[in-house]
């Protein structure tokens, strides 16, 4: 499931974003026409597009699932072509093979949950070992480099820094073998070592850059690199110059679409795709590959460099007793810094265009003047050593014996962490093979169901739904049927024959685009990815159509709903936007009875000053009419309310028994016994026959009422009397013991 949509500098949604965390099975997206739904649903389709760059999708445990997103987009795409591809559902299997199927995907579900449960395990057991080492380094960095940091400073030279004193001791514990001194023993001796006497000095790292020079002088960047020029297409590619701008076009066409990508005609052939595929060949493939893999590993080779010279440059910047000239160095690799900017561009374009020809900057004499500097450097650095041999020696021995005295005085530590982190390791090995193990099974479980359904797969009972569907609601005049030119493929034809796609009227198009959607969401253009789990966008599906076609609409919907609740079927998440409020209240309406649902969560989309906006209502449906708020208010008459409840009650019963019909009056008040109660039953039907008030039906926020208890009575009693009282139950949200 999709966990969170974040949206950021794309449409309506600014800097600032707008974070549609915590979604659920069923998530309900309601905003006006412009408020940004649209985008919401383009970048669930497309999310790698460009103009999503600073927008993110966040999937559950990590594991995505095949988007099924129903917009204008979707619509365009299968219904402006002149046919439809054929739907694959499992309508052929027989009980049993479906049996098998099911088992097999109940197996792969089981191996899914256990594999995220391993994953989760995993990453406690990585987190745990984590925090381990953070404390470990944390103690020793605190208990033993601050105790000792004024008495040993020299040894610590090298490990001044928490992650690298960690790894010495660590380091020094396993291969320390030294005989051990005792605290005085070592101040003692660190007085005389420890002085301003000559210390060894660390030659400076001899540059190597044969690679780098041998890149840079190969042919391949002088070579213009082009497609075949006897390939019919070739000639003019190169007569208009256009080989690159052509093969970077290439990355655009679509295998399964025949739209040219830039002039969005359905131009592309596949002939053009094969004189395409003759012009730019194996060694036009060849030499651009090798062009990009020299051109990356010169600038890692280049970058390494770079950074090797900028080290020596700050250590030997900071070292007072330094050989290397330090400013005739930092000159030299001011320059090659600059020659290394301007190779690296020039590469980039070399890589972009292949048919230019480029010449490299040759850095080569400027690397040989820095390396002689360092040689010369080193050669000072060799001489001064020498003088200072023996003390060496003697300062190497006493820093060993500091570091052994350390790891004995801190050896019961040290020996715990290693053996947590052991454990550790050894359950986060355990649990990667069985990761892996469960990988394995999962995808060879996976062929089996996909081989089980190839056998058992088909088209037409897709076909025959939609045209079932079609019929039962008054589209007598159009039905789906095959294209005989060509398998798989449908199209939509008139009762006389005629093919309808271009008379279809905004209708009958919407109508039957969301029929085939709803099809595909049961099953897949593919053979192969029938039962692929995945998650449903729903656009506005119901922008143009009429009443009767909203109930089909929300109706169908409603299955799907009640399936993804009951985790039935391959569809694991909706996401529905509309900015229809009948629409909202059809659809999110199951039944009755049916109380909150942490399954279920509301949003509202809102647009401000050309910037969106959304509210979470979380389980709360924050989408109501007039005819609900009214019954609210008496579900909460014990607040106050600026209608009086006699004439709230009235306003309901008017409302009500308008759409069923006329009622006799009298017969209905001498139902009630008392005189009392009949002339509040007159005050409250008076209405019913009177036809001078109604009620807009229009979106509203939250108002409270208050209550008369004998009207109250009188009011429900109505409702038992015409036989009406499970509408009041509902209404009331009361519920049969």
């Amino acid at each position: 499931m999709i966990e969170s949509i974040t949206l950021k500098n794309v449409a309506t949604y600014d800097e600032s974003g707008v974070e549609i965390n915590d979604l659920k099975k069923i998530n309900f997206i309601y905003g006006a026409n412009g408020s940004g739904k649209t985008t919401i649903s383009k970048f669930v389709d497309n999310q790698t597009e460009s103009l999503f760059a600073d927008s993110l999708l966040v999937w559950k445990n990590g594991l995505p699932m095949k988007t099924l997103v129903y917009n204008k987009d979707f619509r365009d795409r299968n219904f402006g072509k002149g046919s439809i591809d054929g739907v694959f559902t499992l309508g052929q299997a027989t009980k049993e093979e479906i049996e098998a199927i099911k088992e097999m995907q109940v197996e792969l579900a089981e191996i899914k949950e256990r594999g995220i449960k391993k994953k989760d395990s995993l990453k406690k057991l990585k987190d745990e070992k984590q925090i381990v080492e953070d404390e470990f380094r944390e103690a020793v960095w605190s208990e033993i480099y601050k105790k000792y940091e004024t008495d040993f400073k020299e040894a610590f030279i090298g490990s001044q820094k928490k992650e690298t004193f960690k790894t010495k001791i660590l380091d020094e514990f396993q291969n320390n073998t030294v005989a051990f001194k005792t605290y005085d023993e070592l101040i003692d001796k660190a007085k005389t070592i420890f002085g301003k006497v000559p210390t060894i000095m660390p030659s400076i790292t001899i540059i190597d850059f044969e690679r780098l020079i041998e890149i840079e002088k190969d042919k391949i960047w002088q070579k213009k690199i082009v497609g075949k020029a006897d390939v019919e297409i070739g000639k003019l590619i190169q007569n208009l110059n256009l080989n690159d701008w052509v093969n970077e076009g290439r990355n655009y066409l679509q295998t399964d679409n025949d739209t040219c990508p830039f002039c969005q005609q359905p131009t592309i052939t596949d002939g053009f795709r094969k004189q395409l595929e003759d012009y730019f060949d194996e060694t036009f493939a060849t030499d651009s590959e090798h062009v990009k893999l020299n051109a990356e590993e010169y600038n890692r080779l280049a970058s390494n460099l770079t950074n090797v010279l900028q080290e020596i440059e700050a250590t030997e910047k900071l070292n007072n007793e330094t050989k290397l000239d330090i400013e005739t160095f930092s000159a030299y690799l001011k320059t090659l810094t600059s020659q290394f900017v301007s190779n690296r561009e020039m590469l980039n374009n070399k890589i972009k265009e292949p048919s230019r020809s480029i010449d490299l900057v040759s850095v080569k004499e400027q690397l040989n003047s820095i390396k002689q500097v360092i040689i010369k450097a080193n050669k000072e650095i060799d001489a001064h050593n020498n003088i200072v041999a023996n003390y060496g020696t003697e300062r190497a021995e006493l820093i060993k014996a500091i570091w052994k005295y350390l790891i004995e005085e801190n050896k019961t530590r040290i020996e715990n962490f290693k053996k947590k982190t052991k454990g550790l390791q050894t359950g986060i090995d355990n649990l990667e093979k069985q990761r892996k193990k469960l990988l394995d099974e999962y995808t060879e479980l996976n062929k089996k169901i996909v081989k089980a359904t190839k056998n058992i797969t088909s088209v037409q009972p897709t076909v025959d739904e939609i045209n079932r569907i079609l019929k039962s609601y008054g589209f007598l005049n159009i039905k789906i049927v095959p294209l005989e030119t060509e398998k798989n493929q449908y199209q939509i034809q008139r009762e006389d024959g005629t093919i309808a796609e271009s008379t279809l009227s905004e209708g009958e198009i919407t109508f039957i685009t969301f029929l085939y959607f709803l099809q595909l969401s049961k099953g897949s253009t593919s053979e192969d990815s029938i039962t692929e789990e995945r998650v449903l966008v729903v656009d506005d599906p119901i922008s143009s159509l009429d009443s009767n076609i909203l109930f089909v609409a929300s109706s169908l919907l409603k299955e799907i709903i009640k399936s993804i609740k009951k985790d039935e079927g391959y569809i694991k998440q909706l996401i529905l936007l509309t900015h229809n409020v009948y629409f909202h209240k059809e659809v999110s309406f199951i039944d009755g009875r049916t109380k909150k649902s942490n399954d279920t969560y509301y949003w509202i989309l809102r647009k401000n000053d050309n910037v969106s906006s959304i509210q979470s209502f979380e389980s709360e449906n924050p989408i109501q009419n007039s005819y609900e708020l009214l019954w609210k208010e008496l579900k909460h008459r014990d607040n106050s309310s600026g209608i009086t409840i006699q004439n709230t009650m009235r306003r309901i019963i008017e409302n009500y028994f308008k759409i069923l019909g006329k009622y006799g009056d009298d017969d209905l008040i001498q139902k009630f016994s008392s005189h009392e109660e009949q002339e509040i039953c007159r005050s409250l039907i008076c209405w019913i026959n009177d036809g001078s008030h109604s009620i807009p039906d229009d979106l509203f926020i939250e108002h409270y009422g208050d209550t008369i208890d004998k009207y109250f009575e009188v009011f429900k009693n109505i409702f038992v009397h015409t036989n009406h009282i499970e509408h009041y139950k509902m209404m009331m949200g009361e519920r049969d013991d």
